[in-house]
């Protein structure tokens, strides 16, 4: 007499099957993030999978932004959900939670431009061999936060409290052209990075990119200055590429959204 698998059998154990796979796969990854840091890894996983513009996120939309099975992010949201990260919604789908709040407005609470600027302007010089500055609006003007100097004997002079006109260096026509409070959305520019060569004074170029922080206010302008002979149609691209970066890289540390930056990372060619 012959036996015979019922369908239901053979569908239990093809389930059962798959589950040890994933959890051959879990535990394997484990065991290559020592133990305990690849379910903080899945975790991080989930949160980045949320962009700009998503209100909430369904269960498949995840695993396919995370490559995860569905089961082991279903298994990680237990514990999100739990410390307020992730919040489950009346139909099913997720969104980030209160906690990512919370502990935002405590890093802002904590954030001092001293902590990260001048790091961000020394590298600058050492890319382009040009004078950094940090700039913020006051009133009608200009002022400078922070400056470092180039290692060049040629230079401009810049120092630390200059006030300098808003309507003239790109600097200034930076601080006038981001500022969402004052500027329309049609208006807004579609390209942060501004290039002037001769503007503020007939021998000085200079090319300067904006520094955003939360909800894409205006924290101040990036730039590096220098005699207008080295700001050449040449020259201007590379040193524009160091601007762009570095503007992304303290817009990230000020909690700002550096996505702006994306489409501008690429190979460019500027015009003075």
């Amino acid at each position: 007499m012959s036996s015979r698998i019922s369908p239901l059998t053979r569908s239990n154990e093809r389930v059962s099957q798959r589950l040890r796979m994933e959890r051959m796969t879990v535990k394997r990854e484990d065991e290559q993030k020592a133990g305990g840091v690849a379910a903080v890894e899945r975790a991080f996983a989930i949160l980045h999978a949320f962009k700009a513009g998503d209100t909430s996120l369904n269960l498949s939309e995840l695993a396919q932004r995370t490559g995860m099975y569905k089961s082991t992010i279903l298994r990680t949201m237990t514990s999100l959900i739990r410390e307020h990260c992730i919040v489950r919604l009346d139909d099913g789908t997720y969104q980030l939670g209160s906690m990512l709040l919370h502990w935002g407005g405590l890093y802002q609470a904590a954030l001092r431009l001293d902590d990260h600027v001048p790091a961000i302007l020394r590298r600058l010089v050492q890319e382009t061999g040009e004078g950094a500055s940090f700039f913020t609006r006051e009133d009608n003007l200009r002022v400078c936060l922070f400056r470092v100097d180039s290692p060049k004997s040629v230079r401009d002079h810049i120092r630390t409290g200059d006030l300098l006109p808003l309507d003239k260096g790109a600097a200034g026509r930076v601080l006038s052209s981001f500022d969402r409070t004052l500027i329309r959305n049609a208006e807004f520019p579609n390209y942060p990075l501004i290039v002037t060569v001769g503007e503020r004074e007939p021998d000085i170029g200079a090319v300067a990119a904006p520094v955003f922080g939360p909800m894409g206010s205006l924290r101040g302008a990036l730039a590096v200055s220098g005699p207008a002979a080295r700001f050449s149609a040449e020259l201007i691209p590379a040193m524009s590429q160091s601007v762009l970066k570095a503007a992304s890289d303290l817009t990230r540390r000020l909690g700002g959204d550096p996505f702006v930056f994306d489409a501008a990372l690429s190979p460019t060619t500027a015009s003075a």
